[in-house]
């Protein structure tokens, strides 16, 4: 309806998202003039799943699979900087719990811990986290 080829937007897409194989994520569609801009927007787990730096996988093939890896402390500070402006949390300790919780979906570990107990550990105040 907006006289855009479904292609070209398509094609678009595709350049835009490039660096995500493998993994659904969302983009976000601006027209203006009849001209589309694409916009990755990560979300949380996408961007967990992409700190684990796991090869691509073919998703019609591999189904439901485990992520066990590991990642560590500042991995997860740079996820919860990048989802801040998103998330609900008041302060940046309830951010890295949000990503924390993801990561416990998700299935892997934080230097070799349980993303629970890195979430009891903040809570505790045995864990620091930054402000910015």
């Amino acid at each position: 309806p907006l006289g855009l080829s479904p292609k070209k937007v398509g094609d678009d897409i595709a350049k835009a998202t490039g660096d995500w194989k493998g993994l659904k994520i969302t983009c976000k569609l601006t027209i203006k003039n009849r001209q589309a801009t694409v916009e990755v927007v990560p979300s949380a787990s996408a961007l967990i799943i992409k700190a684990l730096k796991e090869p691509p996988r073919d998703r019609k093939k591999v189904k439901n699979v485990k992520h066990n890896g590991d990642i560590t402390f500042d991995e997860v500070l740079n996820v919860a900087r990048v989802m801040r402006p998103r998330s609900m949390a008041r302060e940046m300790s309830g951010t890295v719990k949000e990503m924390l919780g993801t990561a416990q979906s998700v299935g892997c570990t934080i230097d070799g811990m349980h993303p629970h107990d890195v979430i009891e550990a903040i809570d505790s105040g045995e864990m620091e986290v930054p402000d910015s």
